[in-house]
């Protein structure tokens, strides 16, 4: 359940540092939030979707780790990103 072009350009003109900006902490896990999001929405409806679900649980782990990174190293930024993504922390 791969997000789609439009999507993907809008989160990256909010998260980008500038716009040749692809790979920063802060994109990465402001990506991976929506296709969790998106996946989590796609196993609602097909529970027995189990390479799905093994996908999400990868990119959970990913943006974990992002942010355990980003908590370590630039405190704000992280609590920023939390903030503006929504994520409980």
């Amino acid at each position: 359940m791969a997000i789609s072009k439009e999507v993907k350009q809008k989160i990256m003109s909010e998260f980008a540092q500038n716009e040749r900006d692809t790979g920063s902490t802060e994109l990465q896990i402001a990506l991976l939030t929506e296709d969790i999001r998106s996946l989590t929405e796609h196993l609602k409806i097909n529970k027995k979707d189990f390479s799905s679900k093994r996908n999400l649980l990868i990119k959970v782990a990913r943006r974990k780790r992002f942010l355990e990174y980003l908590a370590k190293n630039e405190l704000a930024k992280y609590q920023d990103i939390i903030a503006r993504l929504g994520l409980k922390r």
